[in-house]
């Protein structure tokens, strides 16, 4: 499967960059530029920063290069409203460590691990885990659903838990009941804000099931 990496990015790369890029041929809309525009500007580059979305883009490129029907293809298309919870990189390397036993510090590497470990259908899901669909939530309409259970894309909720003293926390509890469920990145809150999907930088990867 690890072979197969190369070849799928590029072909994902030119799909998804395609989806993301054809409404400019038009007059677009103020508030329609798509999330995978906003990911995919940096060339889609593993570059070793911890903190940003390399891995999350490249697993979203090849879902929908393999699956072009995929759900995760609507954040390609920013008339649609999509609100993205993204893993940095540092999420994934511990979603790894989790699954392997073992600390892989190359991005590229990480990917292609979960690649192989996974398979893209469950890759898929998980990343479907990520996204509520139909509502653009900015930061102040999360800090408003202190409890609330937010339905994603895989069919499957993600409670919001705000906690404001001492300090600003806000926490989203997954289906995974054995490890630290993953928290907000203050620093990452609304990426692409002013469009109709928004995503914020969260620092594990949410689980749909139990690990």
């Amino acid at each position: 499967m690890a072979r197969r990496v190369p070849a799928l990015l590029a072909a994902s790369a030119l799909a998804l960059g395609t989806m993301a890029t054809a409404p400019a041929a038009n007059a677009k809309a103020v508030g329609e530029d798509s999330l995978a525009a906003l990911l995919t500007s940096d060339k889609n580059k593993f570059d070793g920063n911890a903190k940003d979305f390399d891995i999350v883009t490249e697993a979203a490129l090849a879902i929908v290069a393999a699956k072009p029907g995929s759900p995760v293809g609507v954040l390609a298309d920013g008339t649609k409203r999509a609100t993205v919870f993204a893993p940095t990189d540092q999420a994934f390397r511990l979603l790894a460590k989790d699954l392997t036993g073992q600390t892989i510090k190359s991005e590229k590497k990480i990917f292609e691990a979960l690649v192989e470990l996974a398979g893209v259908d469950t890759i898929e899901t998980v990343l479907l885990y990520h996204v509520v669909p139909g509502k653009t939530l900015t930061s102040n309409k999360v800090l408003k659903a202190d409890g609330a259970k937010l339905m994603t894309a895989a069919g499957e909720t993600v409670k919001v838990k705000i906690r404001k003293k001492p300090s600003l926390r806000i926490t989203l509890k997954d289906k995974d009941r054995d490890d630290r469920d993953p928290r907000v990145v203050l620093s990452a809150l609304d990426l692409n804000k002013g469009n109709k999907q928004v995503a914020h930088g969260i620092d594990r990867v949410l689980r749909p099931i139990n690990l």
